[in-house]
């Protein structure tokens, strides 16, 4: 006699966590993929649309976990609840970024401002010098869209995913 042991919502809700998780840490990595083998210095906007991310795997991880333990549905929808707005959050970043990259409005003042460098010192110092890209030029761009742009794209596409996992009964 087989013995299901997990309730379809529950097992939605696990592989729903789990998916997001995923996908999350995948879209995160690529871009530091970009940065570090690709030579793609990121920029300040850059460096903060990656911040949800970072936070939703381990929520992401949660969920699930919670899902698949039987959790009480409240914490696993809530946690699920969380994703979908961190990613509604790096949707607003990422869209900020892309106006800015398009120069529908001004970025932050200090996004590609460094202190002169007197270019002697230390080899830590001399990498502290980096300057990094301004914000309004984009990187690249494939299929007319810039990293920001993706960045738009997938942050709606798991917000909408973890957002019908937390409120499907």
């Amino acid at each position: 006699m087989s013995r299901v042991l997990t309730a379809p919502t529950d097992r939605f809700h696990t592989l729903t966590g789990a998916f997001l998780a995923f996908a999350m840490a995948a879209t995160v990595g690529t871009a530091l993929g970009f940065q570090h083998l690709g030579g793609f210095i990121p920029c300040k906007l850059c460096l903060e649309q990656r911040v949800p991310y970072y936070i939703g795997v381990p929520v992401m991880i949660l969920a699930a976990i919670s899902a698949a333990l039987r959790g009480p549905a409240i914490l696993t929808r809530g946690l699920l609840l969380a994703g979908g707005i961190l990613m509604l959050w790096g949707l607003g970043l990422g869209s900020y970024h892309a106006g800015v990259e398009w120069g529908w409005w001004e970025g932050p003042a200090d996004c590609g401002a460094v202190a002169p460098s007197s270019g002697s010192g230390s080899l830590l110092d001399q990498l502290n010098a980096v300057v990094p890209p301004s914000c309004n030029e984009a990187a690249g761009r494939f299929l007319g869209l810039s990293f920001a742009g993706w960045n738009v794209v997938a942050s709606a596409i798991l917000a909408a995913i973890a957002l019908r996992g937390a409120f499907k009964k």
